[in-house]
């Protein structure tokens, strides 16, 4: 049967549609995008959104009955509920924030830098307390976060910043994204938190090596943090209970703060290779906050050591990925944003199983995508957004007279 005949069908209209829909002739916004995006670190994202799905299913019963009481029983899986309608907020944020243009994406940044910045410096004012710890803005119908929605937007603004040394070097960017650094360590250590604090110090470290200063300042700022971590632990009492009670614990802080850590480890591995199976678990029953800081733990337990060595894999496969990619980047600040987003979801991850399996003192650390709340899911939808649209390449650029004006803003 001839091609036309065939076309003049039903479903070989389908099929011409979609052609044309999903075809590299598609110039529309939605259709450049499908052909730029990096499908795999999308897919990626997706898979963990999807684990993470599984994962607080797997421990919302035992969070529930932990928030229960005499007066208030709460359904088994509310927090699956809730979480599903976080991720269906969130990965539309994903995809529309990878989807706008460079200039823009760097302009969105920048204000949401200035903007969360402002908040973070409000909430020892007007944040409300949990756990005892003042992190969250009470908005009515959710908490937020500021500091998670600033780490992505501080990364970018920092990038932008440090590019310019590409043009002159003698440029002060080194101080000045410092001082910004520190004044949003000082706001985090008020409130206390000295897990988000490790993240932005590492992070901004780890912008300043790709941004190519010189070995002695990076000596010299290796020095500068030992001798903080030093500081801190002498005149900050959060950071030297955390530490004291992790490296030398005494019986009252055995049962006290390493209770969590060692409970964590115990959930970890009760459930051994595989797993127990899923809403099996036992042990979880024991572990506070199962569907935040400790779900790493709940996956071991119900699916196994097997299925957090294939998260451990995703993780490293993001990271792995955008430093390859970004290699040949000719462009300072696409190299240094995208590069500086996946260091910050690797290190938050690192630092989240790192606490789960006993190996570094409680943080109060989400596990990207995994993890159990609004603020977190949204504010990574959008950092990981941002990395999709810096890393967004299309082959045909300087052959194509319709994308120049979409992939260059």
């Amino acid at each position: 049967m001839s091609e036309a005949a065939e076309t003049g069908k039903p479903n070989g209209d389908v099929r011409r549609r979609v052609s044309k829909q999903l075809g590299r002739a598609n110039t529309t916004r939605a259709g450049m995008w499908f052909w730029e995006v990096d499908r795999v670190l999308l897919l990626l994202a997706m898979l963990l959104i999807a684990i993470g799905l599984v994962a607080v299913a797997a421990a919302s019963p035992a969070t529930a009955r932990r928030y229960s009481d005499a007066t208030h029983i709460m359904q088994p899986m509310y927090y699956f509920w809730r979480q599903l309608v976080w991720v269906c907020l969130s990965v539309p944020v994903l995809i529309g924030v990878s989807m706008l243009p460079i200039t823009a994406a760097r302009r969105f940044a920048l204000f949401g830098a200035a903007f969360f910045l402002l908040l973070l410096a409000l909430v020892p004012f007007i944040g409300s307390e949990a756990n005892g710890a003042r992190r969250w803005i009470d908005f009515g119908v959710a908490d937020l976060q500021p500091s998670e929605f600033l780490k992505p937007f501080f990364i970018v603004a920092t990038a932008w910043m440090l590019s310019f040394r590409a043009k002159d070097p003698e440029l002060p960017v080194l101080f000045i994204t410092g001082g910004l650094t520190a004044v949003i360590a000082v706001l985090l250590m008020l409130q206390p938190d000295f897990g988000q604090t490790m993240v932005f110090g590492i992070v901004w470290l780890i912008l300043l090596t790709l941004s190519g200063i010189s070995t002695v300042a990076i000596g010299g700022l290796l020095g500068t943090a030992v001798a903080g971590v030093v500081a801190a632990y002498l005149f900050y009492d959060t950071a030297r209970t955390r530490i004291n009670n992790f490296l030398f614990p005494t019986k009252e802080a055995a049962l006290a703060d390493r209770y969590q850590v060692d409970m964590a480890h115990q959930t970890l591995s009760a459930g051994g290779l595989t797993g127990a199976g899923p809403g099996s678990g036992q042990v979880k029953f024991k572990l506070p906050e199962a569907h935040t800081d400790y779900i790493f733990s709940v996956i071991g337990e119900e699916f196994g050591l097997v299925s957090c060595a294939v998260i451990v894999v995703l993780y490293a496969a993001i990271v792995i990925r955008v430093f390859m990619k970004m290699l040949d980047e000719e462009d300072a600040f696409r190299l240094l944003a995208a590069s500086g987003l996946a260091a910050q979801f690797g290190v938050q991850a690192l630092i989240n199983m790192a606490v789960n399996t006993g190996i570094a003192p409680s943080k109060g650390m989400t596990l990207p995508f995994i993890s159990y709340g609004g603020s977190s899911m949204i504010a990574l939808s959008i950092g990981y957004g941002l990395l999709l649209a810096f890393t967004r390449r299309n082959p045909y650029l300087k052959r194509s007279p319709y994308t120049g004006r979409w992939s260059k803003g």
